[in-house]
């Protein structure tokens, strides 16, 4: 009995990693489409970004009453507590990276028919990387693998000198023309969406080292 009653809680500890995964991926999705729709100024696709949001959300909300019930039923173990645990708190940062997925998308309905200010370079690359990077923390995850957690935190000052860069840029357009104030700040707005996806995936990496070696690692980056 005891060994099925383990069995049962292991397949369900699986569902719960697989629904995980799959919130990441409905992240990663609308990560993608916000930055496309921005690129191109699409504002029928930023709506169903917005709306979409809604099942992304719920699915955060699932995840979560199931971690509680399993903590609530099950009494794991330190082992499994901290697996429980960990899926709590990165289920609240990628419901939080599809909350700036939506905000994208919101500032390319605010645009409207007005022209962009520049042709989008920067951008779209953030978003590529810090996509990249959602991919590979929750890879760590599943693997439950503490040297690529700990090595992808590092890659987060490339999405910064991006944003540093698109910051100076849309500055200068600022200044030499103030008519463009509104729409380079809604792409700067754009822009910082993007990297607080990259710090926000920086936070799954810290919940990876933690579930396997129970030590809460509050990395700072600037080491790496």
């Amino acid at each position: 009995m005891v060994a099925t009653s383990r069995a049962t809680f292991d397949r369900q500890l699986h569902t719960l990693q697989d629904e995980t995964l799959l919130l990441g991926s409905m992240v990663e999705k609308a990560i993608e489409l916000s930055v496309d729709a921005l690129t191109r100024l699409d504002a029928d696709l930023a709506r169903r970004i917005i709306d979409d949001d809604k099942r992304i959300n719920a699915q955060r909300y699932q995840l979560e009453e199931t971690a509680v019930r399993l903590i609530a039923m099950q009494q794991p173990l330190a082992g499994d507590l901290r697996l429980i645990a960990s899926v709590i708190h990165i289920s609240t940062d990628l419901e939080r990276m599809g909350d700036y997925a939506a905000g994208i998308a919101k500032i390319v309905v605010m645009h409207g028919d007005l022209p962009p200010v520049k042709p989008l370079i920067d951008i779209p690359r953030m978003a590529e990387l810090s996509c990249s990077m959602l991919r590979r923390s929750l890879d760590a995850f599943v693997r439950r693998d503490v040297d690529a957690a700990r090595s992808l935190i590092g890659e987060d000052d490339a999405v910064d000198a991006l944003y540093d860069q698109v910051y100076r840029e849309l500055l200068t357009f600022m200044i030499e023309d103030p008519k463009l104030i509104q729409r380079a700040t809604w792409l700067l707005w754009a822009a910082h969406n993007v990297e607080r996806i990259a710090d926000r995936t920086t936070n799954i990496c810290e919940r990876v080292i933690y579930m396997v070696t129970g030590v809460n690692e509050d990395i700072d980056v600037s080491t790496y």
